[in-house]
């Protein structure tokens, strides 16, 4: 496996971790300026966007949602100072004020482009759905 490679999936991890924990800052140091996140039946979101998306989630760090990932990559591939990258990704979400988890599974496929020597999210497209819920 290349450093670029293990760079990818570190970034991938960092990125779960901070999530985790709602550390926006270390989140947004994941991406680039011109980030742009593609999603189904949403328009596409820009970083301050997200920031303020992620802000918002965060603001009460008593009542905070709670977020859990499980990230299968795919394939990396690394084309000098970009790269791309496919998983299976799963996504669950536990709202603060008691609800039901939600469960969102799907495909990614995301566009990494190095800056300053640090890889870092360009473009990220996902296809996550609500799961089904599993019958007893």
């Amino acid at each position: 496996m290349s450093q670029d490679e293990q760079d990818i999936r570190q970034l991938v991890a960092m990125w779960a971790q901070a999530t985790q924990r709602g550390d926006v800052s270390i989140v947004l140091n994941l991406m680039s300026e011109d980030v742009v996140f593609l999603a189904s039946d949403q328009p596409p979101m820009t970083l301050s966007m997200f920031e303020a998306a992620m802000q918002g989630q965060t603001s009460s760090q008593t009542a905070r949602p709670q977020f859990e990932s499980t990230n299968d990559i795919k394939e990396i591939t690394v084309l000098g100072d970009w790269a791309y990258m496919w998983s299976w990704l799963k996504v669950v979400f536990t709202p603060s004020n008691g609800s039901p988890s939600i469960t969102r599974t799907g495909h990614t496929l995301t566009i990494l482009r190095k800056q300053a020597g640090k890889w870092v999210i360009a473009r990220d497209a996902n296809m996550l759905t609500l799961a089904k819920p599993s019958s007893s």
